[in-house]
């Protein structure tokens, strides 16, 4: 028999001498170890959610890597590569990647009757992927891309229909300056799309890559760069190693030079902010696990100054040290089990609430969300509730030491 377990059990279910000092500290105990551990969840499940949720919001635009021209990479020109079939091929038999497009980029204004714009726009092929758009249509539906033909439709953002007034089905003009020259065509606009990210939404207008490439006056096997997509997004590095051995530095026939870059690369102001947040969650974890060790600490002095009597008594019959500062870990391990209990219980039902009901909002043109994003990993609550038991035990010690060193002689004058 666990003799230390059997005393903690009964001081913990308030059986004993009779003193109920202890009732209310065990409450208080137990509160700070469940809204700790709570907020510690909330907030590794928003900041995880945020953060992905962007990612995959700048991924959508482009790509994980790019393959591009050395100058379009390094600067704001964009300057073609070849993108023909044996070198599509090369890319697609990369260890880890997953899908490879073709895009072309040219810039042109966006007219109507009363009012003009300036955009980007970014040729696809039908190899395109279009998941991310689909995600985020607001009216109308995707064009059928091509790469060998024109199909005179465009797909515009929220941003860009509400400043001109379109709607999907709009006639709009567009005109573009080509080796001195002006040209114009006529679209329709198929649908309309809106990911709040404002980057992208302000510029970005989505047309068929033959299009683009013929108004940029190039060949028809060549592009601005390819986007390749990869299996797992923890793999980056090391495919963007493989990527670089195959093409970077390499020329292609017409003379230009392929290059490669990373998503992140790509987008260092995005990405150096969302690396800030990991900071944020570490200042929340920290300051929880303090609240969450000072409560315990408080709680037990409390418990043991009630029970100095119950200890004299304990040592008197030949109980050791040990088995006394057992006695109370054990104890302290029940008000923190409970607490964990709890506060898991709070913690993720607050972020299956928001999942699923999206009640916290937020405004889009600051953080990018309509609603605070959440992201349930489990593995990582595992490891957040093993990190809050261990760290709240060991601040525990010390204050059982306390509990071992009462002698029975004290013990008895003790009131």
């Amino acid at each position: 028999m666990n003799f230390p377990l059997f005393i903690a059990k009964k001081i913990y279910n308030g059986e004993g001498d009779g003193q109920k000092v202890s009732r209310p500290a065990i409450r208080i105990a137990t509160v700070g170890v469940a809204l700790g551990l709570a907020v510690m969840l909330v907030s590794v499940a928003v900041v995880l959610g945020f953060k992905h949720t962007i990612r995959d919001k700048v991924v959508g635009f482009g790509s994980d890597i790019t393959v591009a021209n050395f100058f379009t990479l390094q600067t704001a020109d964009t300057k073609p590569i070849q993108l023909n079939d044996s070198m599509m091929t090369v890319l697609k038999r990369i260890d880890g990647v997953k899908h490879v497009q073709r895009y072309a980029m040219t810039q042109g204004i966006l007219k109507t009757d009363s009012d003009f714009l300036g955009v980007a726009f970014k040729g696809v092929g039908e190899e395109f992927d279009t998941a991310f758009l689909s995600r985020n249509m607001v009216e109308g539906s995707i064009p059928k891309f091509s790469s060998e033909k024109s199909g005179n439709k465009i797909l515009v953002s929220k941003i860009m229909s509400d400043k001109l007034n379109l709607h999907a089905g709009s006639k709009v003009y567009g005109y573009f300056m080509t080796g001195g020259d002006v040209r114009m065509r006529k679209y329709t606009v198929s649908g309309v799309y809106q990911t709040n990210l404002s980057k992208y939404d302000e510029t970005m207008c989505f047309a068929d890559l033959y299009s683009v490439v013929k108004l940029n006056g190039w060949e028809a096997d060549q592009a601005t760069g390819a986007e390749l997509s990869i299996n797992q997004y923890d793999q980056l590095n090391q495919v963007l190693h493989s990527v670089t051995k195959k093409v970077n530095k390499h020329l292609d026939a017409y003379g230009e030079t392929y290059c490669s870059a990373t998503v992140e690369e790509l987008n260092p102001q995005i990405f150096s902010w969302l690396e800030l947040l990991d900071l944020n969650v570490w200042i929340i974890l920290a300051l929880m696990v303090c609240v969450t060790g000072f409560t315990m600490i408080s709680g037990l002095l409390i418990i043991i100054l009630e029970r100095v009597q119950m200890i004299g008594v304990l040592k008197a019959l030949g109980a050791r040290n040990g088995m006394v500062r057992h006695t109370f870990l054990w104890f302290a391990i029940f008000i923190i089990g409970k607490g964990m209990i709890i506060g898991n219980i709070l913690g993720i039902g607050i972020c299956l609430i928001q999942h699923y009901t999206g009640i916290v909002k937020l405004d889009p043109t600051i953080y990018y969300v309509a609603e605070a994003p959440v992201e349930i990993n489990i593995p990582l609550f595992l490891l957040v509730n093993i990190a809050t038991l261990l760290v709240s035990v060991l601040v525990l010690i010390i204050p059982s030491f306390l509990a071992s060193h009462i002698r029975p002689a004290q013990s008895m004058r003790y009131e």
